[in-house]
């Protein structure tokens, strides 16, 4: 087990992680926060060699992924970097990349209720106005849960707030900070059920954000 206490808050630069081979020749992984081996709540950074392949596999709880690098692709199609997936509860498929790929990949986390099979290539979705000089990019709504990727200008300083249902950041680009540090491109970030910050950056930056998922 591993990182599974949802009241702690998390910070972890990924890039600093040590691959670990998976089952499948050519896929590697770093889990971030797992229930158990090969199974359960996990959340993981994966890299697919070129040329290697997952055999068809079920999703119980369903499986969100963002394209960090390189084009992913299953039986339905290609996606390249910038792109979200969700698959939803009990849906299969046997993933592969012809020319090698990075994934943010979270497993068995989705309501049963949540049915939506969701491909956003985020290369060419429109951002939308939001709160002061930020702009947001909705992914996914169910419930309490909310997905979206936020851009931020340089210089910009957010309100200090707090999480309902704690929060869940991937820092794309730039440097994300807040008052307890500094979190470059490649920091996975969890914080608890009502935890707070006060948000900022001082270069344009780019986050995926969960929200809600994480109330008790």
């Amino acid at each position: 087990m591993i990182n599974m206490d949802f009241s702690k808050r998390l910070v972890i630069e990924t890039h600093s992680l040590p691959w670990i081979a998976s089952p499948a020749k050519g896929v590697w992984r770093k889990p971030l926060e797992r229930e158990s081996k090969e199974s359960g709540h996990t959340t993981s950074v994966v890299k697919y060699e070129a040329g290697s392949q997952f055999t068809t596999h079920q999703h119980p709880l369903g499986e969100e992924i963002f394209v960090l690098e390189g084009v992913f692709s299953d039986e339905n199609g290609d996606y390249p970097a910038g792109t979200y997936l969700r698959n939803p509860p009990n849906s299969a498929h046997a993933p592969f990349s012809k020319k090698g790929c990075v994934l943010w990949v979270k497993l068995n986390q989705f309501d049963p209720q949540d049915a939506a099979e969701i491909r956003i290539n985020t290369n060419t979705t429109p951002w939308l106005q939001g709160q002061g000089r930020l702009e947001v990019m909705p992914l996914h709504q169910f419930q309490y849960e909310h997905v979206a990727l936020v851009k931020w200008p340089q210089g910009e300083v957010f309100k200090p707030h707090q999480h309902f249902g704690g929060e869940e950041i991937f820092v794309l680009q730039g440097t994300f900070e807040d008052e307890q540090g500094k979190y470059p491109a490649g920091t996975w970030m969890r914080s608890p059920h009502l935890s707070s910050h006060h948000p900022r950056v001082n270069e344009p930056t780019v986050i995926l954000v969960k929200t809600g998922h994480l109330h008790p």
